[in-house]
């Protein structure tokens, strides 16, 4: 647009076409310049990354950037977006990036620190700067009714299975989705992990969202969560700790193009203060709020800058 307006203002004109096509300049050059400047937002389809690229709308408008937000895409899309230049910012997760996009090799034996400096590095080859990894750990966790978890004493995966061990006979079924009960990463090498076997009848596949109502109506005893999962709190549901460390870390980090990082110098230091101000409470709890209390991303997200002071 800006090349366009470039050639074809200086063309000459008859007079009342020349005046009609100055004016057109003077109001379509400014626009096409913030068009330029303005820093393209990505998030995938789900609540988490609606409400983290909206916050971070948001802000950036504070600090004088024009914002275009693109939601709604999947995983591979967004991360083929950024690459091609058609995204500037996302949130993406450490986990994420080691085993789906670049396929790092027991990256799931990888303490969070190594495993964020090890994407780091790889991406950098690619003009992606990962910057700093918030607290915010959407991992994989095992989750329990509230019920179960105060009578049976558990607070980790060990002490569960440990007390499904002691039970043989008893009827326990393990809700989760049917991708992570027949991937090679999945359910088997967790029962290795753990020193735990599981009878088919004890397995019941469901779509990830029906497990966490089938915990919350007691109709099954242990299921796969997402650890800042909004139905987490909303529905009473005990995350385990994962004391065998078999699940990777998926920390939330703003991932910028080195390219728009050069151009806007102060970008990453603002990027890092939100990223530094995310945690899996606050985002549990931001989640709850747009998944079960019914309230709009928006309003989440305002409640969430008026109440932590960002540089």
């Amino acid at each position: 647009m800006q090349r366009f307006l470039r050639r074809t203002c200086r063309l000459p004109r008859a007079p009342m076409r020349a005046l009609l096509l100055a004016l057109a300049c003077a109001i379509l050059a400014p626009g096409a310049a913030r068009a330029a400047n303005t820093l393209r937002v990505g998030a995938k389809n789900f609540t988490e990354q609606y409400v983290l690229a909206e916050i971070t709308a948001e802000y950036l408008r504070t600090k004088g950037y024009g914002i275009d937000v693109r939601a709604g895409l999947g995983s591979t899309l967004m991360r083929s977006a950024q690459q091609n230049g058609q995204l500037d910012i996302v949130w993406e997760y450490t986990g994420t990036a080691a085993l789906v996009y670049l396929k790092i090799p027991d990256a799931v034996k990888l303490d969070a620190p190594a495993l964020y400096e090890k994407v780091r590095q790889l991406d950098a080859r690619n003009g992606l700067a990962w910057l700093d990894a918030s607290r915010l750990n959407n991992t994989y966790a095992l989750g329990v009714p509230r019920q179960v978890a105060q009578e049976w004493q558990v607070r980790t995966i060990s002490q569960l299975f440990a007390k499904l061990r002691a039970e043989p006979h008893g009827k326990h079924v393990f809700a989760m989705d049917a991708e992570f009960a027949n991937r090679p990463d999945g359910l088997r090498p967790l029962g290795a992990a753990y020193g735990m076997q599981f009878d088919r009848a004890d397995i019941k596949q469901m779509d990830p969202g029906l497990v966490y109502t089938a915990l919350h109506n007691n109709q099954v005893t242990v299921g796969l969560i997402y650890t800042t999962d909004g139905r987490v709190r909303g529905f009473n549901i005990v995350p385990l700790e994962d004391d065998r460390h078999y699940f990777p870390n998926y920390n939330a980090t703003p991932v910028v193009r080195r390219e728009v990082l050069d151009r806007n110098p102060a970008l990453a230091g603002q990027l890092n203060a939100l990223s530094a101000a995310l945690d899996n409470d606050a985002m549990l709890d931001m989640n709850k709020q747009v998944d079960i209390d019914g309230r709009s991303v928006h309003d989440v997200a305002a409640d969430f800058l008026r109440t932590h002071r960002l540089p």
